[in-house]
């Protein structure tokens, strides 16, 4: 398309989304966060243009500048938040450029703010011992939530997913008699995640029983249900991971994505092939798996400062 031919704001960006729904099948949600960023992007360039006539072909640089510096200054969102708001823009344009709806890269002269590294936090291995053992008895003891809840602990812990991906889990997902998840990722991508013996034999006795009491017969497949024998939402397997976390004595932080960092972590502390964590995970980049080599180097430091007589400034 020439760039010439103008287009309104609207039509642009519906024509992104409707981009990045059908042909890179990004999720409901996902499209969901870049409509909002990108139709806040919209109403702060009306609300500083001139007689509000501002059009997404015509941005500069500059503009883009400005705007950034009133989500950091303004609405005061941290390096981080701002980053994220501005990366969907950045798609946004990118596509643009591929359509020939711009002319230039308006992006090519910003560079995202700096961000402090935050270490993924993670449950201690001696404390997942115990609620490993608790998450056990509550599925051989438990009432029905209890025994749901608990095997959702279980597997975010044994297999590393992310929370999306669990609450996607049908019982065909399961093969090789139970031995293996086939994990539907990000965009479309599946990954074969193993279960171990134990974990293995807990599914699938789940399976069996994984109805909610009064439920005569369902065709659901999905693997976690809600009361009404429907497919689980994320918003439940969020506060009931966290709440049985909470029971079982977890600190801090306690989410299903604090389960998934404790699987890599775990992995690498014993050993695990930085490669093989990336795999099983689902990660696009190594570089997304290396900030767990962080942990081990700060779990390493605790252990030097507290132990090694020179770090108490003792002499030869």
């Amino acid at each position: 398309m020439d760039s010439s031919l103008k287009m309104s704001n609207s039509e642009i960006v519906e024509r992104f989304l409707s981009h990045i729904s059908s042909q890179r099948r990004y999720s409901p949600l996902t499209v969901r966060n870049y409509r909002r960023d990108i139709e806040e992007f919209v109403s702060w360039g009306e609300s500083v243009a001139e007689n509000g006539n501002f059009s997404l072909q015509d941005v500069r640089t500059e503009d883009l500048r400005e705007w950034v510096m009133s989500l950091s200054e303004q609405r005061g969102l941290s390096p981080a938040s701002v980053n994220r708001t501005v990366a969907s823009v950045r798609s946004m344009y990118r596509f643009l450029r591929r359509e020939e709806i711009v002319g230039r890269d308006v992006f090519a002269m910003l560079s995202s703010l700096r961000t402090p590294q935050r270490l993924p936090k993670f449950v201690p291995e001696g404390e997942m011992v115990e609620v490993v053992e608790s998450v056990i008895q509550r599925l051989h003891e438990g009432e029905w939530r209890e025994r749901r809840d608990a095997m959702m602990v279980l597997l975010f812990y044994t297999c590393g997913i992310r929370l999306a991906e669990l609450a996607g889990i049908d019982d065909e997902d399961f093969e090789n008699d139970f031995s293996v998840l086939r994990v539907h990722g990000k965009g479309d991508k599946e990954r074969l995640v193993p279960l171990v013996e134990r974990v293995r034999e807990e599914v699938r006795q789940f399976v069996v029983q994984k109805f909610p009491p009064n439920i005569c017969t369902s065709r659901e497949k999905a693997l976690f249900l809600s009361k009404q024998a429907t497919r689980i939402s994320r918003s439940d397997v969020q506060r009931s991971v966290a709440r049985l976390l909470r029971e079982c004595g977890v600190k801090g932080k306690c989410s299903p994505h604090v389960l998934r960092h404790t699987f890599a972590t775990h992995l690498l502390n014993d050993g695990a092939d930085m490669r093989e964590i990336q795999e099983l995970m689902g990660h696009a980049s190594l570089s997304s798996t290396q900030v767990y080599t962080h942990n081990n180097i700060a779990q390493l430091q605790r252990i030097y400062f507290s132990a090694h007589p020179r770090s108490k400034g003792q002499s030869d």
